[in-house]
């Protein structure tokens, strides 16, 4: 049977994009060529066999994170749900909203599997899994919503540090929200773990019953999607700055409590040009501080 996976090089020979369904991953691998090659064959395997697997154990995916509720069984739909439990007992969220950092780790793992890599990303849709070797580094450009690529900030990560993972959400990114935050990245040891994070921030940025935003069933807009029911934001018309900085500081009070139970290490919350960070300070980005660095990656 032919594959549906689409695997193709970017224009620029060094990244690899790969295709299938809702997926559409982006990655590089920096070391010998020959390692390049054995990182990029083994994520080509691996990624034609994801989609199938998930689907498999969609109903379970999702579904309401439980505590006591029926355990998925495949090591990507295992990662989502992990991902997701910690929040199982306080707030509705289903193992979908890992999907994109889940499947980042686990085609990630597979070409570190196959060869000796300096540093390597696979970036699924802004969701993002990092290999660093000792003395590695990479810069992440944030942006200021997801729906272009404008960076209004900048962290250097190191190999030495514990992050491994990086997401983003927010009503204008490719997922629906509950929130109105334009981008809430988050950066954490994993990137299911970052992705699951960012989707409570961002749910969390918000202003209850407000007259300028509009809100929709999820269900209207994606009969089959797992929020079914619920509001989610289609449209933020304007806000005050006292608006802004309340519907900041709603985001910011969830952030500091993941970071005190050590779910994630930092997160930079974005609104109407305003930025709210916890965890860690924020550089501001200057495109000329990076012309040709190739250790530049955007969440």
């Amino acid at each position: 049977m032919k594959s549906r996976a689409q695997i193709q090089r970017l224009p620029d020979g060094r990244r690899l994009y790969l295709h299938d369904g809702p997926m559409d991953v982006i990655l590089e691998a920096f070391g010998p060529p020959a390692d390049v090659r054995a990182a990029y064959a083994a994520a080509t395997r691996r990624f034609a066999t994801i989609l199938d697997e998930l689907c498999s154990e969609l109903a379970i995916l999702r579904a309401p994170a439980r505590t006591d509720g029926p355990a998925p069984v495949g090591v990507v739909a295992k990662r989502m749900a992990s991902a997701v439990a910690p929040y199982a007992t306080r707030t509705f969220l289903t193992p979908m909203a890992a999907v994109a950092g889940a499947v980042a780790e686990e085609i990630l793992s597979a070409m570190t599997a196959a060869a000796r890599l300096e540093r390597a990303y696979v970036n699924d849709g802004g969701d993002i899994a990092l290999h660093l070797a000792p003395g590695q580094q990479f810069v992440v450009g944030m942006v200021d919503r997801p729906d272009r690529a404008s960076l209004f900030g900048s962290a250097v990560l190191e190999a030495d540090q514990p992050v491994r993972g990086i997401a983003t959400s927010g009503w204008r990114g490719r997922s629906f929200s509950l929130g109105i935050a334009d981008a809430v990245t988050v950066l954490a040891d994993q990137a299911a773990t970052a992705d699951a994070a960012a989707t409570i921030i961002a749910n969390a940025v918000d202003l209850p019953d407000h007259a300028n935003v509009l809100r929709r069933p999820a269900r209207e807009l994606a009969p089959d999607n797992d929020l079914g029911d619920r509001l989610v934001t289609q449209d933020v018309g304007a806000l005050t700055a006292r608006e802004i900085a309340s519907a900041l500081e709603s985001g910011e009070q969830v952030a500091r409590s993941l970071l005190s139970e050590g779910l994630i290490r930092a997160a930079a919350l974005h609104l109407r040009g305003e930025t709210a960070t916890v965890g860690m300070p924020l550089k501001k980005y200057v495109l000329d501080s990076y012309p040709h660095d190739r250790s530049l990656i955007h969440a």
